[in-house]
Order: C-alpha cells, then sequence, then structure tokens
C-alpha cells in the first residue's frame, strides 16, 4: 500500500522502520497521518515475517503532536464525538500489534505523539529528546486511551506530574521514571534501535509475541473500564472557555488565565 505520510522499510532481518514523513510539517499528526498509523498495523497483522517495527520521525522531531493548524470542518456534535474516538482507536491498535515495537525518539515527541511513543513496548531517545503532554495547558484532558499507560510505565506520582503539568520533560528525567530504557547521541538513534530489534528479532516469534501480549493484558487488564468514555471527556473540555483560552495563550505564547469554566 502507498502512503502519504508514512515511510516504510523492511529489511531482510525481520525487521521494519516506520518513519512518520511530515517535517516541513514537524511530523505533526493531521487526520490523514493518523488514518495512515492505523492502516500501518492492519498491514503488519497480515505480515508474519517481520517481528520487530522501530517507529521514527523524519527530520529533526519524532512529531510534535496532533496538527492544530488543520483545517477544521464544521460537524454536528454526533460527527465530533465519532472523530474523537479514532485518536483511542489508533493507540489501541499500536499497543496491540504482533511484532514487539521500539520507539526511536528524536526531538520532540509531544501530545499526541507521546501517545503514540507510550503505546510501543519500548522507548529509546536521543540526548536532546523531550516529550510530553501539553493537553492539561491547553484545557484539555490527556486522551487516546493513554493515562493509564502513562501510569504503567512510571507509577503514579511521575505520572501525575508528567501529566497535571504538561511540561516538556529532557532525556535525563526520562530516562530516571523509566519511560525511556536508553539515552544515545543524535547520530546513533536508528543505529542502536536496530540493535535491539536484532535481539528480538532472533527470538523465537510465536512465544515472544504471545509473551508481549500477556503481559500487555495483564497490566492493562482494568484499562478499558476506565477509559471507555475517553473522547467523550476530550469532547467535554472542547467545549469550556478554559479550552478556547489555553488554545490561545499557545499560539500567542504566553501563559494560560484559567478560570475553571
Amino acid at each position: 500500500m502507498k502512503y502519504e505520510n508514512i515511510l516504510i522499510e523492511r529489511r531482510d532481518d525481520h525487521i521494519a522502520i516506520v518513519t512518520l514523513n511530515r517535517p516541513d510539517k514537524l511530523n505533526a499528526l493531521n487526520s490523514t497521518l493518523r488514518k495512515e498509523i492505523i492502516k500501518v498495523t492492519e498491514e503488519f497483522h497480515e505480515d508474519t515475517e517481520t517481528r520487530v517495527v522501530i517507529f521514527t520521525g523524519a527530520g529533526k522531531n519524532f512529531s510534535v503532536g496532533v496538527d492544530l493548524k488543520e483545517p477544521q470542518t464544521p460537524k454536528t456534535l454526533l460527527g465530533r464525538q465519532r472523530d474523537y474516538y479514532f485518536g483511542p482507536k489508533m493507540v489501541r491498535c499500536l499497543y496491540e500489534m504482533d511484532q514487539i515495537t521500539i520507539a526511536a525518539i528524536n526531538g520532540f515527541a509531544l501530545g499526541g505523539a507521546a501517545c503514540i511513543v507510550t503505546a510501543l513496548d519500548f522507548r529509546i531517545g536521543t540526548e536532546d529528546c523531550s516529550v510530553g503532554f501539553p493537553e492539561s495547558r491547553l484545557g484539555m484532558s490527556l486522551s487516546w486511551v493513554s493515562l493509564p499507560l502513562v501510569v504503567h510505565l512510571i507509577g503514579p506520582t511521575y505520572a501525575k506530574e508528567m501529566i497535571i503539568l504538561g511540561n516538556n520533560n529532557d532525556a535525563q528525567t526520562l530516562l530516571k521514571w523509566g519511560f525511556l530504557s536508553e539515552v544515545v547521541p543524535k547520530n546513533n538513534l536508528l543505529e542502536r534501535a536496530i540493535e535491539i530489534a536484532k535481539k528480538y528479532a532472533a527470538m523465537p516469534p510465536i512465544p515472544a509475541q504471545m509473551i508481549k501480549k500477556s503481559i500487555n493484558n495483564v497490566v492493562s487488564a482494568l484499562d478499558q473500564s476506565i477509559m471507555h468514555m475517553d473522547g467523550d471527556q476530550l469532547l467535554l473540555t472542547h467545549g469550556t472557555r478554559d479550552f478556547n483560552e489555553g488554545v490561545s495563550a499557545f499560539f500567542q505564547k504566553r501563559q494560560g488565565k484559567f478560570k475553571g469554566k
């Protein structure tokens, strides 16, 4: 299948590299790219030769998150609700991939992009990488079923700090928290990701993939009972004055003034 915003490199060693390819837009996640990510997961579900998939971003950044500048078509409340279910579907598709998955994080991975890397099995980053969930600073809840995934990774205390404050966290902080497993020099990122991938690709694929799924099911057994209204919560926050203030403050590069309205 041909993709507009994604590059796929399939190697002879059972490893594939998926590159988000909108470098002129900092790999911002427009609706086309989000749909293509889902298509990629479906394509790999039919691929029994690939055992490890590495995700990275073209250019200087993994991705700055959802494309806030993408024109929006006016829709009914029901139409908007269904749109908000699309992000959670994408993250679940990544989380449920059969293959072992590795995020090779270059530069920024923010918002929706941070949700993507959280859904993958392993994360390594460059020395100058930065990961954050700015949603709360925009007057929004964290969506895309990612809140429990963050808690599973770094525990409740660091998860509260990461999600509530909405800061862009540097590589050493992420390493201390356990969000990243390794920090590497910028020019060594993909090389190191491939080294790690080769170890997993050399393992018998059937037990490796069953173990991955079993571990994911153990830690996420209650996630759906908590996050079943994930999209609805996002829809609610999008209707607040604080959301409008947060977005305005973001584009005006100032501190938002929130009133809980």
